[in-house]
């Protein structure tokens, strides 16, 4: 009489093949030892998947979305290997979840579709997104304000970690978009860009003239420079002007001698329409 002991896949294998087949028992002991959909996990089974994913060399998209169960989101994630790979999100009670990509780098995220729920008249989402380490993206949608589009996208990584924040947020009036127009004057050989920042909208860096998109929830903006002077023996300070009469509102400085990824502008502008920055090689005053 055979034994009814559990046997290996490859004997399972030759046991269909000659016409020879396992036991009842050894088919109950198969079924067992597999895991199917509905079998929730031990909290062994979660600290060893956990393990494993922490070694997991591939990109990957950190997400939450609160206040609103109705919100539907998917990524598009396009990579160097393999077929485009679509990545839905919904709400996340609070929680973080990641997601990661099965192909290699360079990886860039588009926008697939985005749904919305429901929204009180002065009320609005916050998008915010991150491709990498030094920059966090951010915009208001909905209502009176323009949506998301499908296809909008978001940019190509940096490494391979990105995170992406969408939430509801209420204000005591509609939110409309305004402008201002930004110059942006490099006197100097070195490679400069700047940043502006206002509440709910920013821009990432840039050497171009630039007109804003911003909310007049707060029309105010903080400036940034970036330049690498690790080669340069002179520093560079940077002059914001209200272009429409002249003021000079905030000045930045860029040192020399050192990398200056995200140096501050000087001060904060309310309210200006036109503005004009001039970066020189600073002199000091005798």
């Amino acid at each position: 009489m055979e034994e009814n002991k559990l046997i290996t896949r490859d004997q399972l294998k030759t046991y269909f093949e000659t016409g020879k087949y396992p036991t009842q028992n050894q088919f109950s002991d198969l079924i067992d030892s597999l895991r199917l959909k509905e079998d929730a996990l031990t909290d062994k089974d979660v600290v060893i998947l956990a393990n494993r994913l922490a070694v997991i060399n591939k990109g990957s998209v950190q997400y939450t979305i609160n206040d609103d169960i109705d919100l539907k989101v998917s990524l598009l994630v396009n990579q160097q290997e393999g077929e485009d790979q679509v990545i839905k999100m919904d709400y996340t009670y609070g929680a973080e979840k990641t997601q990661y990509f099965w192909g290699d780098a360079p990886y860039t995220l588009t926008i697939k579709e985005l749904s919305q729920g429901k929204l009180a008249e002065t009320e609005y989402y916050n998008l915010r997104y991150s491709l990498g380490p030094n920059f966090e993206s951010n915009r208001l949608f909905g209502n009176n304000l323009p949506e998301v589009p499908e296809g909008f996208e978001l940019g190509k990584m940096e490494g391979k970690r990105s995170s992406i924040r969408i939430n509801k947020q209420r204000f005591w009036k509609k939110i409309d978009i305004i402008n201002t127009h930004i110059e942006f004057v490099n006197k100097t050989e070195v490679p400069i860009e700047y940043r502006p920042e206002a509440s709910y909208w920013n821009h990432q860096y840039t050497a171009k003239d630039l007109d804003t998109h911003h909310y007049d929830v707060d029309d105010s903006f903080y400036f940034y420079y970036k330049a690498d002077l690790r080669a340069i023996e002179q520093s560079i300070q940077c002059r914001l002007y209200d272009a429409d009469n002249g003021n000079l509102l905030m000045t930045g400085y860029l040192n020399a001698g050192q990398n200056n990824p995200s140096a501050w502008g000087g001060g904060q502008t309310h309210g200006v329409r036109n503005i004009r920055i001039e970066c020189d090689y600073y002199v000091a005053e005798s």
